[in-house]
């Protein structure tokens, strides 16, 4: 593999370790759910509604994981048909993960370690990644490259919320103990405004460009088709 190869990668293989934790963690959830574990007062509100929790888990790692191969740039233009076809399976898994997230706001009861602002966090992030992925499948329905790619890469940033969130409450748990009330949420919030803000960078420090479209092969100039 090429120097540039190897660079190619290394932004996908760091969002799959930082994808990692709750990848892992909703896999034993998933176990704790299916697999008849006892019924605990941290549980039990998945137990008593389980469907939601489990969409949400499923759609969110597949969003994350399949999501971090479509930041590695040279593989995208190698690949474009699987670069459409992974875009086919994350729509739906991003958007699963989003409604089921503000499902499990709205109607699980709160945890005790969760303050009260947690909900109204949820809400909101949930309700923009919602927004990020409708606006990038309009973009790429109206053939505009450059805002699909901008409002998907918002929409994975606030997806992989909890994969930074494990990174902003890791001090405070080694250091003190398990985070709650408004240090927690303040946590939470941190890595949500992280990934937006790595984002953000990432797409100012591009070149600017015009914005680039694809033109469909019925509306493209008669002496374009005769070249090709």
């Amino acid at each position: 593999m090429t120097p540039s190869a190897k660079r190619d990668w290394l932004v996908p293989a760091g969002l799959i370790m930082l994808s990692a934790v709750p990848v892992i963690a909703g896999a034993a959830r998933t176990a704790e759910l299916t697999g008849g574990a006892t019924v605990t007062p941290d549980n039990a509100r998945l137990f008593a509604s389980p469907v939601p929790v489990l969409m949400h888990i499923i759609g969110a790692s597949l969003y994350c994981l399949l999501g971090a191969f479509q930041f590695a740039p040279g593989f995208r233009r190698r690949r474009p048909d699987w670069h459409r076809l992974a875009g086919r399976v994350l729509i739906p898994c991003g958007l699963t993960a989003a409604l089921s997230g503000l499902w499990m706001a709205l109607f699980y009861p709160r945890l005790p370690i969760d303050h009260v602002l947690v909900t109204p966090m949820r809400l909101v992030f949930g309700t923009a990644m919602l927004c990020c992925i409708v606006l990038g499948f309009a973009a790429i329905r109206r053939r505009d490259i450059a805002r699909h790619r901008a409002w998907m890469a918002r929409g994975y940033a606030i997806g992989l919320g909890a994969g930074t969130q494990v990174l902003t409450h890791l001090p405070w748990m080694l250091l003190v103990g398990q985070p709650s009330g408004v240090g927690r949420a303040l946590m939470m919030l941190a890595g949500w405004v992280i990934n937006l803000a790595v984002v953000e960078w990432a797409l100012r420090r591009r070149p600017a460009k015009p914005t680039r479209r694809i033109q469909r092969r019925s509306d493209a100039p008669a002496g374009v088709l005769a070249s090709r």
